[in-house]
């Protein structure tokens, strides 16, 4: 994978962001956006994607364990919609299949302590969504 991508972990009060740098086909965490209105988050992101020239943002979709659209994902997905126009590079729904959990439980077996995980979780949660997309796209090319 040459291009960078940011992927994305929304949430009601907190973005978790994550990053695959140029060149790489690593995901990296990268930060937590406190959710202040769409305005400010939107411009955020758009910052975020000139600055690490990112070519496509990847966002977590959160299907409901029936691998339906429930009321999390409908949120999302209008959310996204109006943020697409903002934005000046493409998105990607990925299904994020539980990976707040998956994080939060990584963080808890490091005995990480509840403020830390607070601060990280949202990032860590990015970086799943990122790497899992990107494990994806990557085993599709060798095929």
């Amino acid at each position: 994978m040459s291009a960078a991508l940011l992927g994305l972990d929304l949430g009601e009060k907190r973005v978790g962001v994550a990053v695959v740098p140029r060149g790489t086909t690593m995901a990296f965490p990268l930060k937590t956006i406190p959710r202040k209105g769409r305005e400010q988050f939107a411009a955020e992101i758009e910052a975020l994607v000139k600055e690490q020239k990112a070519e496509k943002i990847i966002i977590g979709f959160p299907r409901t364990l029936k691998g339906t659209i429930g009321p999390a994902a409908q949120k999302v997905a209008d959310d996204v919609k109006w943020l697409e126009t903002r934005w000046s590079v493409p998105v990607v729904f990925w299904d994020e299949w539980l990976s707040t959990k998956e994080a939060g439980r990584v963080l808890l077996e490091a005995d990480v302590s509840r403020e830390k995980r607070k601060e990280v979780i949202d990032q860590l949660a990015a970086q799943r969504i990122l790497q899992s997309y990107l494990d994806s796209t990557l085993n599709r090319q060798e095929e």
